[in-house]
């Protein structure tokens, strides 16, 4: 989905902004303290929130944002397996104007309690962007630069390997390097703000580089129920063919925890 909005500067500004508001708004309304120490993990977790809009009369529009996560860490193995997938959908007066959908799986293992080594694939399909399909294989080293109670921080280095085919016919593939990293901040064991950010520099083609950043806020409603808003851009400086550079979806839905 290839959405006509401003530069990259204006979509940070409004992530800071919206981040300082809503982290006052779940700091007010959130119950109950910040657990001394980390609760102890479940071995599987699984997390999945669904947003849908559907508006007729003057207007006609029909929204479907989801996304979904599967986590299996046995204690004591070292290991964390993961998938996950993630779509978009949008109709507007009759008429797809959004088909976004991203799948794929990692592993990760610890070889300390901040170092740890992962690899993972996913496939990518966003033709409002001029993507048929894009397959993606990451590896490289993980490592915990914070891990405070109430505040996580981690960084990632490694390579992308990308095979990947236009909406013109057009096959490319190519190597980029892969620097990302993952900060969260709690403010009780269920309502927490995460910023998550990837730079993807291309190896072989100088200008062509993305970024990737979601800005996500999460309060709850019970143990299981809670309210997730997330901000999401995708950027990159060598588009399709036809395309814009900068991607931005506004999200707000139900999360469920397992």
């Amino acid at each position: 989905m290839s959405l006509p909005f401003g530069p990259m500067d204006v979509g940070c500004a409004a992530i800071a902004r919206g981040v300082a508001g809503a982290a006052t708004v779940i700091a007010l309304l959130a119950p109950g303290p910040v657990l001394a120490q980390d609760p102890p993990k479940k071995p599987l977790a699984l997390t999945a929130s669904v947003s849908f809009v559907d508006a007729a009369g003057n207007t006609d529009v029909t929204t479907l944002s989801g996304d979904q996560r599967l986590e299996y860490a046995p204690a004591g193995s070292g290991w964390t397996l993961s998938e996950f997938v993630a779509l978009v959908y949008g109709r507007t007066d009759g008429v797809t104007s959004a088909n976004a959908l991203k799948l794929g799986g990692r592993a990760d293992r610890a070889f300390t309690d901040r170092l740890s080594v992962f690899g993972g694939g996913s496939y990518e399909r966003n033709r409002f962007a001029g993507i048929a399909r894009r397959f993606e294989e990451i590896a490289g080293l993980a490592y915990r630069l914070v891990n405070a109670p109430r505040d996580q921080l981690s960084a990632e280095l490694g390579a992308s390997f990308n095979q990947q085919r236009s909406t013109d016919g057009t096959d490319d593939a190519f190597v980029a390097a892969r620097v990302a990293g993952t900060y969260r901040h709690l403010f009780t064991e269920q309502a927490w703000v995460q910023q998550l950010a990837e730079f993807l520099p291309n190896l072989e083609t100088a200008a062509d580089r993305r970024i990737n950043a979601e800005t996500s806020l999460v309060a709850p409603l019970s143990e299981r129920f809670a309210v997730k808003v997330a901000y999401t851009i995708r950027f990159d400086n060598l588009p399709e063919p036809g395309f814009v550079k900068t991607d931005r979806i506004l999200s707000s839905g139900l999360q469920v925890t397992f």
